[in-house]
């Protein structure tokens, strides 16, 4: 049994643009939002700490897509995504008085999920995504092949060590900085960039493999 089919150095080039024949959603679409959400008025936000139900339900609004896209890259599956989604929005209530205007609330949001989508992993025993197999070959087709590519790609880099497929996904999927990820994900911004150079050269080496 194959666990991945050969994503290759090419197809990391082009994954940006891989997340628009996807339900992901395209990095464009991550960068469009997190514009949006720069663009939400600081007294929303303040006003949704001091308990205005209006208000904070006006700023799910905002925020759902990139909560919800954020978590389906992270989990792979709809259904858990959507769980997430609704555990994320559960957990702003509760801790949106934490957050001090000291980064962009994109950023400190994003960390709020993948600090979650870390615990969901560890009740569900879910460490990794599941490998794909020549079980999943109907389910891949209807999929189509772009996404089939990507989710292959993301259980490849997943599997190269802890937090690898996050920081790909940061930087190439929701298009964050160097520096915006590694605030994110709690590690120093030269981790980011050796993660993602690491990256690069074991699919390089793959594909170089391949190529033989």
């Amino acid at each position: 049994m194959e666990a991945v089919a050969q994503p290759t150095w090419r197809y990391l080039r082009r994954f940006p643009n891989a997340f628009s024949a996807s339900p992901y959603g395209t990095m464009l679409e991550g960068i469009k939002q997190q514009i949006k959400m720069r663009q939400i008025d600081e007294q929303l936000i303040r006003d949704s700490q001091r308990g205005d139900r209006v208000a904070f339900a006006r700023l799910l609004h905002v925020i759902y897509d990139l909560i919800y896209r954020f978590a389906l890259k992270l989990l792979g599956k709809v259904e858990d995504a959507e769980d997430l989604t609704q555990q994320a929005c559960i957990k702003l209530a509760k801790v949106i008085k934490q957050f001090r205007f000291e980064s962009a609330f994109s950023s400190w949001l994003y960390k709020l999920v993948y600090n979650l989508s870390l615990d969901w992993r560890r009740k569900q025993g879910r460490h990794k995504l599941e490998a794909i197999d020549e079980s999943s070959a109907v389910a891949d087709k209807a999929k189509g092949e772009a996404q089939v590519e990507l989710e292959r790609v993301l259980a490849l880099v997943d599997k190269m060590g802890k937090g690898m497929k996050e920081t790909l996904i940061l930087v190439h999927g929701e298009g964050c900085s160097h520096k915006e990820a590694a605030e994110i994900l709690g590690v120093k911004e030269s981790t980011v960039s050796w993660r993602l150079h690491e990256i690069r050269k074991q699919l390089q080496m793959l594909e170089a493999n391949n190529e033989r």
